[in-house]
């Protein structure tokens, strides 16, 4: 049960799986880094992997094992063509899965909401996944902005914020808060957040 009544910031980081974008065509890549502000979480580091499932492992990897890094949502790569391999790269990480997050994401891919379109039965093909490794939040998303944006306005933020009742994952984070940190995080740019 969630008992905190105050916002508690995460150190959130964003992976774009993708062979084609770079930093400035990653649309999805840079509305996630905005929405991480937007929400009062901390902006951690944003990178560009290729499809590549153990170029795409080293980098979670590095993510998991970083004691300042406690969120890791990665764009691209979680549909069903045969290229794609976000999903399966990342099960094997996971200490554990977070089954609910999948369904409910086809379900409201399935149906849409007053913002964002239904893509009825394709959601089918979605392999969206989450899970946690080593106390660090994972989130695997479509690359499409609208996809994107359905999982983390409805689903991510709202389950990162320390006052969703009746629980909420920023609380399972709270032993591994975010360290002090002597030097301001700089919200309006895409480098990386350094002590």
């Amino acid at each position: 049960m969630s008992k905190n009544t105050v916002f508690l910031p995460l150190s959130v980081a964003v992976i774009t799986v993708s062979n084609r974008h770079t930093a400035e065509s990653d649309t999805t890549g840079q509305m996630l880094v905005n929405q991480i502000k937007q929400q009062q979480h901390l902006f951690y580091r944003q990178q560009i992997v290729a499809e590549d499932r153990y170029q795409l492992r080293a980098a979670v990897s590095d993510l998991i094992a970083d004691p300042y890094c406690q969120v890791i949502i990665l764009n691209g790569g979680t549909g069903f063509q045969a290229k794609n391999c976000t999903s399966d790269a990342l099960k094997v990480l996971f200490d554990r899965t977070i089954d609910g997050f999948a369904e409910l994401f086809r379900q409201l891919s399935f149906s849409g909401t007053v913002k964002h379109q239904a893509v009825l039965s394709a959601a089918m093909q979605s392999d969206a996944v989450a899970g946690l490794a080593n106390d660090t939040i994972i989130f695997a998303i479509p690359g499409s902005p609208d996809a994107a944006d359905l999982a983390a306005s409805q689903l991510i933020w709202p389950q990162l914020d320390a006052r969703t009742k009746p629980c909420n994952f920023a609380n399972l984070l709270n032993n591994r808060q975010c360290p002090a940190i002597s030097t301001p995080i700089n919200h309006n740019s895409n480098q990386e957040f350094k002590l």
